[in-house]
């Protein structure tokens, strides 16, 4: 049997309501291209879902593998210390659950490049 596998787009939060729409676009375009698996969102502060809400969600619908992409264009104090202590708790609450995180979607190349290109356009 297939492992039960989910992704979390994991964004800082903010205020003002219009603030999530591109994430939530983002969650869409995502899951449209991951067939096999949950795509979720999940905020720092500010908004809701939170984290631990969002991988107790899962755990209790039977995930079992869980990766965490920061939607940070740095790796400033959320990503490097806000986040591993949040992934950390939540290893210890579900030690079952194999919980990984990735870099920050701004220090991925791919990503740089993409944003790249759509500053260049700008001057077209």
């Amino acid at each position: 049997m297939q492992q039960k596998k989910a992704l979390i787009l994991f964004a800082h939060g903010a205020r003002a309501a219009s603030w999530k729409q591109p994430f939530e676009r983002l969650q869409a375009l995502s899951q449209a291209k991951l067939t096999d698996a949950t795509v979720k969102l999940a905020f720092l502060e500010l908004m809701e879902p939170s984290l631990p809400d969002v991988v107790a969600e899962l755990v209790q619908s039977g995930c079992e593998q869980i990766q965490v992409v920061p939607v940070f264009l740095g790796q400033g104090a959320h990503v490097l210390r806000d986040l591993p202590l949040l992934i950390e708790e939540l290893t210890a609450l579900y030690p079952q659950v194999n919980l990984q995180v990735s870099q920050a979607v701004g220090e991925n190349a791919i990503v740089l490049d993409a944003i790249a290109a759509y500053c260049v356009s700008a001057l077209d």
